[in-house]
């Protein structure tokens, strides 16, 4: 790998007018001299054109057409690019500052790994900061039990992705973890624990709110793919337990995010039946749910904002001492 490897970046958008600037600047801003970056607008009647137009000039290149979702989108841009090492980023996230470079120093001190990721900001509309995803150092098997990497922070080898293959545009959800898996067979991952490279922005038009009962759907989907691959067959018998279990732990995650308290509780049932430790995990969120029907729900409102005013502090205490 070269000093300063070529970086690619897609990214997907479709009437995403609101944060779509927020988005491309925060390309632009890279202080990172080799990034090649292209936007896939999907045919936007909302001005995102309009936005994409005024940058024209600093990105590598841009189209507007119908498309068949994100992952047709996403695929156009891959097959555009040229670097050696290739990410996607939403229009409604961002990256931080020093990301690019970040992400390609580990790469460059870690030949053996395809891709590598880091922690992960949720932020509001206002971009404020509310949570901090945070990940662990996970593998095939993990991700087959349903560990989820936060896309947004994902970089990885093009070598991998033109094994692997691009993304499978019949997934409409979970089509990063479907690229995960597949790339997970290929080559190893590396997590880099403490480091934030990108934000997802949480809005009531994200998929993870808006269409919370079809993570579910596909994550069941993606268990019987495993079950039918001959890939995974050597891993299945080992972690079928903790697959299921993953899967509807998933499932309750996100429908109780999306409202659905009931059906939430009866996913979490599920895993603790295939596999106890895989649902307690989340035995905070499981105690939560428990309280809506009492109507004691606002204590776990209550938990989330001191966690919110303590993630702040803690960046702020962090900010402080790297100007000492």
């Amino acid at each position: 790998m070269t000093e300063f490897p070529l970086v690619s970046i897609v990214t997907p958008s479709f009437n995403q007018a609101t944060f779509l600037e927020q988005t491309i600047q925060s390309v632009l801003s890279q202080d990172y001299p080799a990034v090649e970056y292209w936007v896939m607008d999907g045919g936007s009647t909302d001005g995102s054109v309009d936005i994409i137009q005024r940058y024209a000039d600093n990105i590598t290149g841009w189209l507007s057409e119908p498309d068949q979702g994100q992952g047709d989108a996403i695929n156009k841009g891959f097959r555009r690019c040229r670097g050696e090492v290739v990410a996607w980023l939403n229009s409604d996230d961002v990256y931080r500052p020093g990301a690019f470079r970040r992400a390609i120093a580990e790469l460059q001190a870690h030949p053996e790994v395809g891709l590598v990721y880091s922690d992960v900001d949720s932020i509001d509309v206002q971009g404020e900061v509310f949570n901090r995803m945070r990940y662990d150092h996970w593998q095939l098997d993990d991700l087959m039990a349903f560990h989820m990497l936060g896309q947004v922070s994902v970089f990885f080898r093009r070598s991998v992705l033109e094994k692997s293959g691009l993304l499978d545009v019949s997934y409409q959800y979970l089509l990063d973890h479907h690229l995960w898996l597949r790339m997970a067979l290929e080559t190893r991952l590396k997590y880099v624990p403490g480091e934030v490279w990108a934000a997802a922005r949480m809005h009531p038009g994200a998929k993870n709110v808006a269409q919370a009962e079809k993570f579910g759907e596909e994550a069941y989907r993606l268990v019987e793919w495993m079950q039918k691959d001959p890939q995974f067959v050597s891993y299945w018998d080992q972690n079928d337990h903790k697959v299921w279990a993953g899967a509807h732990r998933l499932n309750a995650f996100y429908l109780l995010d999306g409202g659905y308290p009931g059906k939430a509780l009866k996913a979490y049932w599920h895993a603790f039946l295939h596999h106890p430790p895989t649902a307690l995990k989340d035995w905070r969120r499981i105690g939560y749910t428990l309280l809506i029907p009492l109507e004691l729900g606002k204590l776990a409102d209550q938990y989330r904002a001191r966690r919110k005013q303590a993630l702040n502090h803690e960046d702020t205490k962090r900010t402080k001492k790297s100007h000492e």
